[in-house]
């Protein structure tokens, strides 16, 4: 894997966040970097790194690192993993902290006591965040923030980070001099050499001292899980959340995606307009234009998608959401943390493969990006449709319109084959072995709007940056492809005909023959291989069709259902089943794993499968009679 580069930054102290995961964290950090923040990679690894910068009342800049959750520092995760290694100061390309801030969860102080305790013994000057004290107050919870920093011996102070005046005994500790830290250990000790039994009886001590060990009473969030997480009515009710969701993501996205569509045509219209034909006007409509285009019009589902998660992760519902789904998942291999990038790759496979960066496990992150691919997204949408439109008949089946009924099978055999993938990876990998789904369900929150809308604006930056440049680039290649060379004087055939793509469509015409494609669809699969749904203009383009859009459709249908064969038809709709047509997102791939391998492995399993799919059910097709 190709590391990341991270600058290590001269310029001010570095003030590390810690905490378990759900304790409030990223909270705290945007309340007191604001939109001061950036978003990177960790070097060589995946997960995400977030400094942002707090400027004291002296004006004075702070650096602030939002470390990754984590519950001890004995690594479980890659997450935690980066979070001691950076505390250890053996993170390549980042810096050890000079001052660590632990935030605690004041509704559940055993639990996180336990990594207060384990970065004290670092020896790095630190305090302690007491948050969500608010919520602490009313279950009956009294903390004396005094009390636990003379058992602790480090400074204590109480937050509300949902706040934005929750913070202000933070503001006052970072505005105060560095000697105001405590170092907490003279002599670091490792955490290894600590017993997990010795920083129980330590944790349970401080609570007996407070007066806090006795079990608190049973809340809010209690009484909700009851419904939340029956194995009846927790079902529904998220099969109801899951379903809303998928429909937003489709009929929220419509108009801004109508919107994108609609710009990028008046802009491609009025460059062509006001430039002479040619390979330059070419370049800028066909290529810079529509690349972007091709780049924007995702951003919609994602940032929809994403507002659907981040509402979810804030009020605590996502974890429960995959603990009652890991048995099902698990059956095949993975684990209930992969079903909502999977659900969201209905949409399109880029944001459900962002989405699986919330997956702790690698092997199970890495499976799930996988077989996002195979998750029917929008895009194929177009070639189904004019292919059901051509060949199968608009008549009803017990009640059941025959058109909608494929098309909900091929919904189904895109989901049952990436469920047949994950299990037999399962088959062949260790990192499958039976494993319980160990996570915490954190009290429910109400959203707070301002780190909803910082979480988004970050998504949309990590996208046009990180996926939309690759895009760009890989749209640009699929137009010289198409254009160069140019047609002979005179030439009455389609220009595509005689270009590098045209080429290579005859040339993959050998490939796909025994599938039944001609090679006007070997060569409608060259620019379909920037987005699927391009193979319907392309098909238009081959056969020498000047419409275009909707028209474009609607004069395919009876031109192929006269000059293709059933089995064609049937043999080209299993081939978008599984097909790696997408550069998009293969280039998400390469972006979220860090290697070209993955991207390869995807892309000839994927290819090697839709040529086998295609194959047995255009000889069947062709047994069947229907040729």
């Amino acid at each position: 894997m190709k590391p990341a580069i991270v600058h290590v930054h001269a310029g001010g102290p570095l003030i590390a966040l810690v905490g378990n995961p759900n304790c409030g964290k990223t909270a705290l950090f945007n309340v007191l970097t604001g939109s001061r923040q950036k978003v990177a990679n960790y070097a060589g690894v995946t997960v995400e790194r977030k400094e942002g910068q707090y400027v004291r009342s002296d004006g004075k800049k702070l650096r602030v690192l939002d470390l990754p959750g984590a519950y001890s520092l004995n690594p479980r995760s890659p997450d935690e993993r980066v979070t001691v290694d950076v505390l250890m100061g053996r993170a390549r390309g980042e810096k050890r902290p000079d001052r660590v801030i632990c935030v605690v969860d004041a509704t559940n102080l055993r639990r996180n006591l336990r990594l207060v305790l384990a970065v004290k013994r670092l020896g790095i000057p630190m305090a302690v965040a007491l948050n969500m004290t608010d919520l602490a107050r009313r279950r009956g919870l009294a903390i004396d923030p005094d009390a636990l920093a003379a058992e602790l011996g480090v400074p204590v102070v109480s937050t509300v980070a949902v706040r934005r005046n929750g913070a202000e005994a933070v503001r006052a500790l970072l505005d105060a001099p560095a000697d105001h830290w405590q170092r907490a250990a003279d002599t670091p000790v490792h955490a290894e050499t600590v017993s997990v039994e010795a920083d129980h009886d330590a944790v349970q001590r401080i609570l007996v001292a407070l007066k806090l060990d006795t079990l608190s009473p049973q809340g809010l969030s209690d009484r909700i899980d009851q419904v939340v997480l029956h194995p009846v009515f927790g079902m529904a009710l998220l099969m109801a959340v899951l379903f809303f969701i998928f429909q937003a993501v489709f009929a929220w996205a419509e108009a801004p995606m109508g919107w994108i569509e609609a710009a990028t045509g008046w802009a491609a219209s009025s460059v062509a307009s006001a430039m002479p034909a040619g390979w330059l006007q070419s370049l800028l409509v066909d290529g810079v234009i529509a690349g972007t285009g091709g780049v924007l019009i995702f951003l919609p589902q994602i940032l929809i998608l994403f507002f659907f998660i981040l509402v979810l992760e804030e009020s605590g519902y996502l974890p429960r959401a995959a603990f009652l789904l890991d048995r099902l998942m698990g059956s095949v291999g993975l684990s209930g943390r992969s079903f909502i990038p999977l659900l969201s790759s209905f949409a399109c496979a880029i944001p459900g493969i962002m989405a699986a960066r919330t997956i702790s496990s690698p092997r199970d992150r890495l499976v799930t990006i996988m077989i996002a691919p195979l998750m029917t997204c929008s895009a194929r949408l177009p070639v189904y449709a004019l292919l059901i439109a051509a060949f199968i008949p608009r008549r009803e089946i017990a009640g059941v319109e025959l058109q909608g009924l494929v098309l909900f099978g091929l919904y189904v055999a895109g989901a049952l084959s990436a469920a047949a993938i994950a299990w037999i990876a399962k088959q062949f990998t260790a990192g499958a072995l039976p494993r319980p789904l160990m996570m915490e369900l954190p009290t429910y929150h109400w959203p707070t709007p301002r780190n909803v809308l910082i979480g988004l604006l970050q998504r949309a930056e990590i996208f046009l940056k990180r996926v939309g440049g690759i895009i760009f680039v890989l749209t640009l290649l699929i137009w010289f492809l198409a254009s160069f060379p140019a047609p002979p004087v005179g030439s009455t055939a389609p220009a595509i005909e005689t270009s590098l793509a045209g080429t290579l469509g005859r040339l993959l015409a050998v490939i796909f023959e025994p599938i039944g494609f001609n090679w006007q669809i070997s060569i409608a699969l060259v620019p379909g291989m920037a987005a699927r749904e391009v193979a319907v203009s392309a098909l238009g383009t081959v056969y020498a069709l000047s419409a275009t859009g909707d028209d474009t459709a609607q004069a395919l249908i009876p031109l192929i259902a006269h000059s293709w064969s059933l089995a064609t038809a049937l043999s080209l709709l299993t081939w978008f089943v599984f097909a790696p047509q997408c550069l998009s997102t293969l280039a998400t791939v390469k972006r979220e794993t860090g290697s070209w391998k993955w991207v390869g492995v995807m892309a000839g399993y994927l290819f090697g499968l839709a040529w086998i799919a295609s194959f047995i059910v255009y000889r069947l097709a062709m047994l069947a009679g229907w040729g």
